[in-house]
């Protein structure tokens, strides 16, 4: 993991999960009692799993601020309600954000509550709009959109209609060639690397990024599943609407507040929460092999299944590199080829190469 402590860890990067929970959810077929390590990234997912009702969920990153994140939006969630959450994280308009934390700050552990104190700023702004790659894809719905498409034709394209008539659209009225070469510029290793992610990121990418981000995209948007994709929605808008996150819907908020104190975290590569932590039933490993080249993925494959239940099941995206712990070690873990095919179908990560999903079998 040496290539990822030379990038930078001290700024957010997500302040949302763009990766689909019910795929991840239904994937891991996590059952009540089990034990989860979960990616936090902007915790999202993390706060779905709760709704299998597990013993335990540790959340790992080894970017700090993502973690403050996290907790802040965990404090959130133990004592507010689902409408003033909504409004305090941003997805509704809100004035009172700052009186909200500073009734929050105190029950916070000190060093996530110092930094939110230094970082007033982002909590006034609406939290789900102030990462890294938030900013990148509103540059995109703010300054080069409109040099395409107008609010009438987005709203054309996510409005419901039948898949053919979806199609159509997309064909007919979508695909221009405006769209087509600004879509592949914006979405290119270059831009993306200064703009979204990390360079580094892409040290182990021999596709071209920008073309396999079109091709997926253009799947996407000729389907019915493109009208209410809440990560769609966001892309093209710069924001959520009525298009939410499943974590903060109805009835899953108040569920996952219910199991809230079951989620705990940890500062730290996946292994190391292992050694603290003990063995895990349930490992959402997000797309981090993605960054790793085959020497490193090997290790902590590895170090994973020695942190793993008999029965243990990791669920993992490919964006655009292919990694696979099955195989690596098809003796001792069986690939869930037909179930990752089918819930891939209805991935809302449309970008995803793949959703990976391995069981351990000894």
């Amino acid at each position: 993991m040496s290539k990822l402590k030379d990038i930078r860890h001290d700024y957010l990067r997500y302040a949302n999960v763009w990766e689909d929970a019910e795929v991840l959810k239904a994937g891991l077929q996590a059952k009540p009692g089990e034990r989860h390590l979960s990616i936090a990234s902007g915790g999202d997912n993390a706060f779905f799993l709760l709704t299998s009702n597990p013993e335990l969920i540790v959340a790992v990153d080894i970017n700090q601020p993502q973690l403050f994140l996290c907790a802040l939006k965990q404090s959130a969630i133990k004592h507010l309600d689902r409408q003033a959450y909504l409004e305090f994280l941003g997805f509704l308009p809100s004035n009172n954000r700052l009186q909200i934390f500073n009734r929050l700050a105190p029950g916070m552990q000190p060093e996530a509550a110092a930094f939110w104190a230094e970082n007033t700023v982002l909590i006034e702004a609406g939290l789900v709009q102030c990462g890294k790659f938030e900013r990148y894809f509103r540059l995109f719905s703010k300054w080069i959109l409109p040099c395409i498409h107008s609010k009438n034709d987005v709203r054309k394209l996510l409005e419901p209609k039948s898949a053919e008539a979806q199609t159509e659209y997309y064909h007919r009225h979508w695909n221009t060639w405006r769209w087509r070469w600004l879509f592949k510029i914006f979405f290119s290793r270059p831009v993306m690397g200064w703009a979204g992610r990390d360079p580094a990121f892409f040290n182990e990418v021999e596709v071209v990024v920008g073309q396999h981000i079109f091709d997926k995209a253009a799947r996407h948007l000729c389907s019915m599943g493109a009208q209410q994709n809440h990560i769609l929605h966001f892309n093209l808008t710069g924001h959520f609407g009525d298009r939410l996150p499943d974590y903060v819907k109805p009835g899953i908020y108040e569920h996952i507040q219910s199991n809230i104190d079951r989620l705990q975290f940890h500062h730290g590569f996946a292994e190391a929460a292992i050694e603290k932590w003990g063995k895990f039933d349930c490992f959402n490993l997000s797309n981090i092999f993605e960054y790793m080249d085959r020497e490193t993925f090997k290790a902590v494959a590895d170090q994973l299944m020695q942190g793993a239940n008999i029965g243990a099941r990791f669920g993992y995206w490919n964006l655009m590199v292919p990694r696979n712990m099955a195989d690596l070690y098809p003796e001792r873990l069986q690939d869930e080829t037909e179930r990752s095919m089918e819930l891939g179908l209805k991935d809302r990560g449309f970008f995803y190469n793949r959703f990976v999903i391995n069981t351990l079998l000894k």
